[in-house]
């Protein structure tokens, strides 16, 4: 486990988040480009707003449950926002995605899981001292792209990762 976070930008994790959620959106052909693209600019950049003024350098990094978007009953303000920029309702929003979606953005780590009882599938991972975090973001977008699902990950034998996560949510 990493101690202390070394960098002030979550950059890579916000962008694999918010491509991941994007997915949603883009397979259920509901939303244009033009909508997707609105959605997934807005809804970084509400993101990394949030980070640039609730950074704690000296909080732990791996596990430490540092956002947590969830999507159940009640929508994730953040991913609420991101929609009504670009006409989705909350129904609407809720039909696009998948009920009971958990999403921890984490330094150095995204992971999700859909279902109170499914697996946590890794969506992102890196370490500290990437020399490049533009690179990073690029990276952690292909490798959604090219990753293998998460039951697939199961069936070859990989297990969700050992950590345990707090739940936090942050709203604005």
């Amino acid at each position: 486990m990493h101690t202390l976070c070394t960098r002030a930008s979550m950059k890579p994790e916000i962008a694999a988040a918010v491509g991941f959620l994007s997915r949603f959106l883009r397979t259920k052909g509901f939303v244009n480009d033009r909508q997707l693209q609105t959605f997934s600019q807005s809804l970084q950049d509400l993101l990394a707003e949030q980070y640039k003024h609730h950074w704690f350098p000296e909080k732990p990094c791996k596990g430490s449950g540092y956002r947590c978007i969830r999507i159940n009953h009640k929508m994730d303000p953040l991913v609420g926002q991101a929609a009504q920029r670009i006409g989705l309702s909350i129904e609407q929003l809720y039909r696009l995605l998948p009920s009971e979606l958990t999403l921890w953005v984490d330094p150095f780590e995204v992971s999700y899981r859909i279902g109170e009882d499914g697996s946590i599938c890794v969506l992102y991972e890196s370490q500290p001292g990437v020399a490049n975090p533009q690179n990073a973001a690029s990276n952690a977008l292909q490798m959604m792209d090219s990753r293998i699902s998460c039951k697939e990950e199961l069936m070859m034998g990989r297990t969700s990762p050992s950590k345990s996560y707090s739940m936090m949510t942050v709203s604005s």
